[in-house]
């Protein structure tokens, strides 16, 4: 009997082509089933609730797939922990009802973005932030983040390769968090487009340094137009940081914080 088991996964996307599989290799997809494969002997796909970049990083990405293995699933991390890079570790895993779908059971993602604010670049840090030194208006940078609240059209803040049939999304939360030197933005959506978090980042920048006002963001959304929002912001500052699926399809609402703690 198939079952279907689900988790969660944290890796540092610095070396890697991104999550999903694709005919050059070295992504976390192909990391991840040749680990089931050395573990169980079956060759499958598994589904993650969404893709990463190359040099993307997750905190909290989350993955399903259906196996006839009979490993408990208390003992599941740890048995496909000791199989992958120690770039790679699985936080969690579980076995959930038959509909659940890491991407389509999906109702709510949070991306971060962190800015390192530092005169000179942090080495500690350089991977997980991008480097920032002059200075910004965080207060400007959190109102125009507020206008992009709601239902939107973002093809303004997509790439102009995206395949989507349509842009429109759903933001239901933005924050910005200072920690110490760090700036970390915070975007939680129904979902995202084609390098959408990494556009938000760098328009954000631009409101920081002056080159555009919090109040230009509604004419931005309203043109949808690439050409009018800001540049793509670095690959390394962003951090897929939790999924959240309703309590009927999944056990429990996942993070990898309460993961951790």
């Amino acid at each position: 009997m198939s079952r279907n088991i689900v988790m969660v996964v944290s890796y540092d996307g610095t070396t890697y082509s991104g999550f999903q599989s694709q005919p050059s290799g070295n992504t976390i997809q192909d990391i991840l089933e040749a680990a089931i494969k050395t573990l169980t002997g079956e060759e499958l796909r598994i589904i993650g609730s969404g893709r990463t970049d190359a040099g993307v990083h997750a905190r909290g990405q989350v993955f399903n797939f259906h196996t006839e293995s009979r490993i408990p699933q208390e003992r599941w991390a740890l048995a496909i922990n000791t199989r992958l890079p120690d770039d790679v570790v699985v936080l969690e895993a579980w076995e959930a009802p038959e509909p659940f779908h890491a991407r389509h059971s999906a109702k709510r993602k949070t991306y971060r973005y962190s800015i390192d604010r530092r005169k000179f670049p942090d080495v500690f840090s350089r991977h997980y932030a991008f480097h920032h030194p002059t200075p910004l208006n965080v207060d400007a940078m959190r109102e125009a983040m507020s206008h992009l609240v709601g239902e939107h059209d973002f093809t303004s803040f997509t790439s102009i390769q995206s395949t989507q049939p349509h842009h429109v999304r759903t933001i239901f939360e933005t924050r910005i968090e200072e920690e110490g030197n760090m700036l970390h933005l915070f975007v939680t959506g129904s979902g995202f487009l084609y390098n959408m978090v990494r556009i938000i980042a760098g328009t954000m920048m631009w409101v920081g340094e002056g080159k555009l006002s919090p109040n230009d963001i509604p004419a931005m959304l309203e043109a949808k137009d690439r050409t009018s929002t800001g540049p793509t912001a670095m690959a390394h500052g962003l951090m897929l940081w939790e999924v959240d699926y309703p309590p009927e399809e999944s056990r429990l609402h996942i993070s990898a914080q309460d993961s951790v703690n």
